[in-house]
């Protein structure tokens, strides 16, 4: 039986309460197998959004994972070494975030704020839902690039009898 490597991602963003702590819930319960999914963010947040946690809820089997912490936890020796570092809104995108140890990929997929400051009540609920399902799909995408995708096919050629099949 061959060992697959488990590719370890970072989603980044400003408080680390909601569209990171999404983006790290939604693929630890899509890909967990494999991908290692962690969240930070420069100014983390006392908790996670109570929104964000109402958008998991459904499908997210251990919220209690789940908390903000500061991307330097992630800068240190003893830190994970990162394959991929995903910025997810303008203020952690490109230099404004530190360097993380090893040699990570560098992206951004930038969502608008549900949180931005200004907006009524009833329309952040809708905020929230709109970005989540934003972020599904681009992990959905994500998930099944072929560089991720294609470690998953060999390994499940080798680990798989034939009448399995290779689903999420």
């Amino acid at each position: 039986m061959s060992v697959t490597r488990k590719y370890k991602v970072l989603f980044l963003c400003r408080e680390n309460s909601a569209r990171s702590i999404i983006a790290e819930a939604l693929l630890r319960e899509l890909a967990g197998h494999r991908f290692d999914a962690f969240s930070a963010g420069p100014e983390p947040a006392a908790r996670v959004h109570p929104i964000a946690i109402t958008q998991l809820r459904p499908g997210i089997s251990d919220l209690g994972v789940l908390s903000p912490k500061s991307w330097l936890e992630f800068t240190g020796e003893w830190a994970p070494r990162m394959d991929l570092v995903i910025a997810m809104d303008e203020c952690v995108a490109g230099h404004h975030a530190p360097l993380f140890p090893g040699t990570p990929s560098l992206s951004s997929w930038i969502f608008a704020d549900p949180l931005a400051d200004g907006m009524p009540e009833p329309e952040r609920g809708r905020a929230f839902e709109k970005v989540f399902w934003q972020i599904v799909r681009q992990l959905s995408t994500f998930i099944e690039s072929p560089q991720y995708a294609a470690q998953r096919k060999a390994a499940a050629s080798v680990e798989a009898p034939a009448c399995i099949s290779d689903t999420l």
